[in-house]
Order: structure tokens, then sequence, then C-alpha cells
């Protein structure tokens, strides 16, 4: 499985992941996404590449320019710093307001407009990229102006957004989604996602790390703060984490073919990028088996409690006979789950059964990756499915049809497969 890795111990943003991801590409692959960028029609904007070093590393460090003005420039010599603004560590910036706080007074030598996320979502469609890439760049937005709104407490229709930011933001965010798609990626890893820490000014007052938007979208993502007091990941590095990412953990076990350093703007004491891991690797991962003993439930109590388990996301539940304390027989009540759900499973282990404690063992899994096809048989539309990993290609028809079939045409199921085969 095409694997894309990436290490997010100095953060996130639109520009670094862009430069991780360029840097994936051959040189003739580079030059012609550039020309790609610059020909979209994203209005006014100007995209470049150029390589930067950071603590001895070499890597490359995304530009984009509205007017012929780098974005970051035009808010730091103003001072007019929204939550993303304060860290040159991206290019990225949303300045959100709500539609009737926007009556201070500016000293800017430049036209401040705004944009409505219908004014955007125009934007979008009009570029001359696939549909695919415009769905997935308008949900990807979406997940950023919901953040914007759940902060401001008013509905996304009255959140406008910088004019000069949209545009850059927009930009991140495309080269993104077709970079994404230029490299053919199956599946996306990251690692826990650094926010930085401390303070950032914005027109708003003085706010945390992370800034409340990013702290919206990374719900239910593991993350950390650091030494480092700034914010190393925005709200469209958080989007983009949300919308790619299939699981944050460490590394899985994978061939690498290819790595990219996407430089951030900033200089640290550590190394400010963004690292991307272009391989191949099988369908592993980290599941936890919660176990307990029990001699004192009811089967009819067990076999609801089983199904409860199974209703909730395990991916196995059984019970063991066994013989415990002064002779009484019993079972140990086996549960398999991932881990994001592990405390629901334990809390509905005490809820339904008897048992006073639990035991976890952490293990890795191995599975074929899977998808189920639906074919057209002399039978009418049978589901089949398709395991495929390892070197591996297992085929199995679903057992509800073929039982019905069975039934229906009075066969065996032996003899209902036997024919689907041919």
């Amino acid at each position: 499985m095409k694997t894309l890795y990436l290490d997010c111990s100095m953060g996130a943003a639109g520009d670094m992941l862009t430069a991780a991801l360029y840097e994936l590409l051959d040189d003739a692959e580079k030059k012609d996404f550039i020309n790609q960028m610059n020909g979209i029609g994203i209005p006014k904007t100007f995209f470049s590449a150029k390589k930067t070093e950071k603590c001895g590393i070499v890597g490359t460090q995304i530009d984009v320019s509205v007017d012929g003005i780098k974005e970051e420039n035009i808010f730091i010599e103003h001072e007019h710093n929204c939550s993303e603004h304060s860290n040159e560590h991206i290019g990225e910036h949303h300045h959100c307001h709500k539609n009737n706080e926007h009556n201070h007074n500016h000293t800017h030598n430049h036209a401040h407009n705004h944009a409505s996320f219908r004014e955007i979502t125009e934007i979008i469609n009009s570029l001359k990229v696939s549909e695919k890439i415009k769905n997935d760049v308008t949900e990807i937005y979406k997940l950023i102006a919901e953040a914007e709104s759940s902060v401001h407490g008013v509905p996304v229709t009255e959140i406008h957004f910088h004019e000069v930011g949209t545009t850059d933001a927009v930009a991140d965010i495309t080269a993104v989604c077709i970079l994404m798609d230029k490299l053919g990626i199956e599946k996306v890893i990251s690692s826990p996602v650094n926010v930085g820490g401390g303070h950032i000014h914005c027109a708003h007052g003085i706010l945390p790390v992370p800034a409340p938007a990013t702290a919206f979208i990374l719900k239910d993502v593991p993350i950390y703060g650091g030494v480092i007091k700034e914010e190393l990941c925005t709200p469209t590095g958080a989007a983009l984490l949300k919308y790619f990412v299939t699981d944050f953990a460490d590394m899985p076990i994978m061939k690498t073919e290819k790595t990219g350093y996407g430089m951030g703007k900033k200089n640290f004491s550590y190394t400010n990028c963004l690292r991307a891991f272009l391989g191949t690797s099988e369908n592993t991962n980290s599941i936890v088996e919660l176990s307990c003993n029990i001699d004192d439930i009811t089967p009819e109590r067990i076999g609801f409690a089983m199904e409860i388990l199974f209703e909730a996301g395990a991916l196995d539940v059984y019970t063991t006979n066994v013989c415990m304390k002064k002779s009484r027989p019993g079972l140990i009540l086996s549960v398999i789950c991932k881990q994001d759900i592990k405390d629901k499973i334990i809390g509905l282990i005490f809820k339904h059964t008897t048992t006073l404690g639990i035991r976890e063992n952490i293990s890795r899994r191995y599975s074929l990756d899977r998808k189920t096809e639906k074919i057209q048989t002399v039978f009418g539309e049978v589901r089949k499915k398709v395991s495929k990993g390892y070197g591996t290609t297992k085929i199995k028809y679903e057992y509800d049809d073929v039982s019905k079939i069975a039934r229906e045409q009075n066969l065996s199921i032996e003899e209902v497969i036997k024919i689907l085969r041919k």
C-alpha cells in the first residue's frame, strides 16, 4: 500500500505540508506543478518554491505572494496580526471577523477587503482543476469555516475571511490536494501534532496557543506542546491533517522511497520543518486487548454484553471457559478494539458485566486490505469480499447472499459457491 507518513514534531502549516509533498516529486514533475499552480486561476496570486536551510538541513520553502507582496509581510508590517499571523512559521492567514465587529480603524496602504465562505466557494469552483480536487478543497475549507463559526458563536454565513489570506490559504489547500492526487497516496499516517505554546496577538486580543480555531479542528487528534512558545500548528495545517490523515500514531513498518522536508519561515533551535516519508507498507496497526475473569454472571447477561460491545465498535469479542478460585467454573471475557475507543469499551464492560477489574495488552495487528465488490451472477447481484496483502489474495462471497440463494434455489452452500466461482 502506498503510504505517506508525516512527522509533525514541529507542527503543521499549509505551506510546510505543500513543500514536503513537493519534494517527493521528480524534477520534471516539480516544474509542471509550479506552472500548474500559477495557471489554475487563483486571483492575483503567484506561487513559487525555493531551497532553504534550517539547522544544516536543506529543504523546500513555498512562497505565495498576493499582488506581488508575500502575505506574511503584509500583516507583520502593519502589526495587524490575527491568530495565524504572529508566526512567520506559516504563509497562510484567515483573519476572520463577524460581520458586525470590523469597525476598528486601519492605516493599511492596501485595500482591506474580506470574503465570505460563499465567495471563497466561488473562487474554488472557478479553479482549473478536477471536480475531485474542487470537492477536497471545499471540504477542507469547511472545516476551517466551521471552526471559526464555533469559536465566534455565529453562523458560517456570517464569518468573513481576510481577502489576501483567503487566496493564500486557497493556494496552500489546493496545492496539497493536487499533490496528494499526483502522488497516488493510498494511506496517510501522522505523528501526534506539536501545537507549540505560549500566546499570540490577534485583532481580538491575546490568545492562547493552540489558537481556538486550531484547537477546535484538532478535537480527538493527539496533540502536545513543547519548549517552543510559538504557534506551530495553524488552522489550515490542522484542517489538512484532519481531512487526509487516517491514523495519528508512531511511524509504521514501511519501506521508504523518498523523504521530503517542508521548511517553515522562522528559525528555532530545532529544525523548523515538516517531514514527509513516502513508501509502501502493509496494513498494520496497534490494537488493545481487554480481558477480565468472571464467575458470577448469567449466560443471558454475558450474551447481551457481547452484543453491546460489538455494536460499540469492538473488532472481536469472545469468551474462554476457565476454572477459577474455589474450583468455580468461570469465563474470561476478551475484547479486541482500536486504541481510540478503548475508554468507551472499558466503560461498557464495567456497566454490562459483574467484573471489578480489567487487564489491558497492546498488540500489533497485521491484516489484509479488504474491500467488498458487487458482482452480477446467474443468481443476480452478489457481494464478494476481496482481501489482499503480503503476497496473498483471498476471495469470499457474502454469507447472507449465499445462504439466501441456497434457500431460494434449494441448493447447498457448497453448490452455490461452486456455481459462483464458474
